[in-house]
């Protein structure tokens, strides 16, 4: 941390490097449980900082009759495309990102290339059978592409694009099909429906059906929100003080069904589950830009949560472990302490829990 004094006020501003911790390259999770449901889950109480060690199927041990769990609905899709560019037969990759304004051809993605990028560059991929001409440069790597297809271009993604897993997850590129047939089915939440994210909520791929149908037969009631993860998620802090990082923006809903469920939850003295860190940012983004309420509402979320942050509506979060000096495990630790987390994190590393996407969980209450 470092420290300054401003007139007569003595300031801690948090530096990035205050949120690092040692993990071994063994416990990053490659492949996920063979069992959904089944993954190991810390269970962490935030006033103690008392541990214990539990399994996602106990989560009904730790909620009751009136608690709200609310759940990111968004569905990751195959945005990964691998092709050749027209005139020189070089290997390129997209990712598409999201649709720019309402035609559907016109595409706004990040291009993994080994030459400059330039306006009027055309690439194949799908065995031809779709086609991306570049129209504008943007930057990061990012271009504005329009594909040949238009409207087909989702259901042709269904047959030739690759889920987009996280960096840290090696694959070959191009390589097993019955892995990807595997990725595309279990890096994706059971309930997943509003397609648009190109990362899944991955606390979310803890939860089964029979698991959501016990915690509704005991009182517990589901709520949906829609944040669309873009690749910003795996977007590492560069700068040197927390403070100065910039999250990117990504889109986000809340309907009418679930600000009532939130209102009612409140009114009944439940407390708001939140099933990982992009449904907190949705929620947490209404509240503060609507006087601490939660109400319908659609925008583009770049809330940053680090210490000190006051929660206006989350008491509950079920979340994976995260990268060090992560914004994630930063949001973590605006919720249950610096010092609290990272002491649960280095237990984890002892007990040899699973980390990242397909890893284990943690639930802090």
């Amino acid at each position: 941390m470092r420290h300054a004094v401003v007139g007569s006020y003595y300031i801690t501003a948090m530096q990035t490097a205050d949120f690092h911790y040692e993990l071994p390259v063994e416990l990053i999770a490659q492949e996920p449980p063979l069992v959904r449901g089944s993954s190991r889950m810390m269970v962490l109480e935030r006033g103690t900082g008392l541990v214990s060690h539990k399994v996602v199927s106990d989560l009904p041990q730790f909620l009751r009759a009136g608690d709200l769990l609310v759940v990111n609905d968004t569905r990751v899709f195959p945005a990964r495309l691998l092709g050749q560019w027209q005139d020189s037969g070089g290997a390129v990759e997209l990712l598409l990102l999201e649709q720019v304004g309402s035609d559907a051809a016109c595409w706004r993605v990040l291009v993994g290339t080994g030459r400059r990028l330039r306006a009027g560059l055309c690439a194949v991929f799908a065995e031809g059978a779709i086609e991306a001409a570049v129209i504008e440069r943007g930057e990061g790597g990012e271009a504005v592409v329009s594909f040949n297809v238009g409207e087909q271009l989702l259901s042709l993604l269904e047959i030739y694009g690759t889920t987009p897993l996280p960096p840290y997850i090696r694959r070959v590129a191009g390589g097993d099909h019955v892995q990807q047939q595997r990725d595309r089915e279990r890096y994706q939440t059971i309930y997943a429906a509003e397609t648009g994210a190109v990362a899944a909520p991955t606390a979310g791929l803890h939860l089964t059906e029979e698991l959501v149908e016990k915690l509704q037969n005991m009182g517990v009631d589901l709520a949906r929100v829609t944040l669309h993860v873009g690749p910003g998620t795996f977007k590492p802090v560069k700068s040197e003080l927390v403070e100065e990082h910039r999250m990117d923006p990504e889109r986000y809903h809340v309907c009418e069904a679930t600000a009532e469920a939130i209102t009612r939850c409140r009114a009944q003295g439940g407390r708001v589950v939140a099933v990982g860190s992009t449904t907190v940012r949705t929620l947490e983004t209404v509240a503060a830009e609507n006087g601490g309420v939660v109400c319908t509402a659609s925008g583009r979320s770049r809330l940053f949560i680090y210490p000190p942050y006051n929660f206006r509506v989350v008491d509950v979060m079920l979340t994976n472990f995260h990268l060090p000096c992560s914004t994630l495990i930063m949001m973590v630790a605006a919720l249950a302490g610096r010092e609290t987390v990272l002491a649960a994190y280095q237990e984890a590393v002892r007990q040899r829990y699973a980390f990242f996407s397909y890893g284990d969980c943690m639930l802090i209450v």
